[in-house]
């Protein structure tokens, strides 16, 4: 049809005695090749906006379940280690009492402040990875279950993880840490402390398990795929590294009139139990929370993406 078009160009020129040129037939030509449906055309063949509310909703519904389900074990491990640190309970007391607490006064437990100040660092965190997923299976043609593990998933779900732990633990030391202090604003350097804690964790949950789990033993695969060891293993491992680091940002916040030697000491003596109970916490954070979430959303996407019975 263009080329019909560009015939008709190039005979209109001569009847009207305009010299033809190659310039002349080139624009005859072009001007034949910009239909204004092909934007449109183009973005309804990429953009797959089926069921998108829909959509929406079973990622809110699949964090929801996720966060739910792990936060009242975070919630009370979390407690437990910035009470300890500040000596204001034994950590297995701690954490005893709020499981009685727990079981005894459930009501009370799942509307307390802390138990909602962990569902929303969760809920947040599956809610914006989910998000990422349905965006670019938006974007894409592809199917609407489609996930990634881009980049761009890895810095939201970071920056938004990162942003409300450094909230959580300001309420938390202020809840839970020593009386004396518990008026006093977070001192800066524990904001940092924390932020640093963070980029480990992040760093071994996200960016180390691929490289680790090829150096894992192949005896493993009886248990659990290498993958999945890996996933589990390093962030839990790192907090061996990561957890000094959280308790010498509690302690400037508890004690910030405390000398070096004894900061030093205060970590030292409780580095063991509380970084058992960080490993403890980071298994459901980022290992069950993840499957949960995963599971769920597969399954809610499963059934928006099948064809409609007539």
């Amino acid at each position: 049809m263009s080329d019909g078009a560009g015939r008709n160009g190039a005979n209109s020129a001569k009847e009207h005695g305009s010299p033809l040129t190659a310039k002349a037939l080139l624009d005859a030509n072009l001007s034949t090749k910009r239909p204004s449906t092909v934007g449109s055309s183009i973005i309804q063949t990429q953009w797959n906006t089926s069921h998108l509310s829909s959509r929406t909703a079973a990622d809110a519904a699949s964090a929801a379940c996720a966060a739910g389900l792990v936060a009242p074990l975070i919630t009370i491990l979390d407690r437990g280690i910035i009470e300890n640190a500040s000596g204001r309970s034994k950590l297995l007391t701690s954490i005893s009492t709020s499981f009685r607490a727990l079981f005894t006064r459930p009501h009370i437990f799942l509307a307390s402040r802390p138990f909602r100040l962990i569902s929303l660092v969760y809920f947040s965190t599956y809610f914006v990875a989910n998000s990422i997923d349905t965006i670019s299976s938006t974007l894409t043609p592809s199917s609407i279950a489609h996930t990634t593990s881009g980049p761009s998933k890895f810095l939201a779900t970071s920056s938004v993880n990162m942003s409300l732990c450094l909230y959580k633990d300001s309420q938390f030391a202020q809840m839970f840490g020593a009386a004396a202090a518990c008026r006093n604003p977070m001192p800066k350097a524990s904001y940092a402390l924390f932020a640093l804690r963070d980029c480990l964790t992040v760093f071994a949950s996200f960016n180390l398990p691929p490289l680790v789990a090829p150096l894992l033993s192949d005896k493993l695969e009886k248990v659990a795929s290498k993958a999945s060891a890996a996933q589990i293993l390093v962030p839990a491992a790192m907090q061996i590294v990561s957890t000094p680091l959280h308790l010498w940002g509690l302690d400037l916040y508890n004690r910030p009139s405390a000398s070096m030697s004894e900061r030093i000491r205060q970590v030292g003596r409780n580095w063991v139990g509380s970084t058992a109970a960080r490993m403890g916490r980071i298994v459901p954070a980022f290992g069950f929370g993840g499957v949960i979430n995963s599971k769920v959303r597969r399954r809610l996407m499963a059934t928006l993406d099948e064809p409609a019975v007539e």
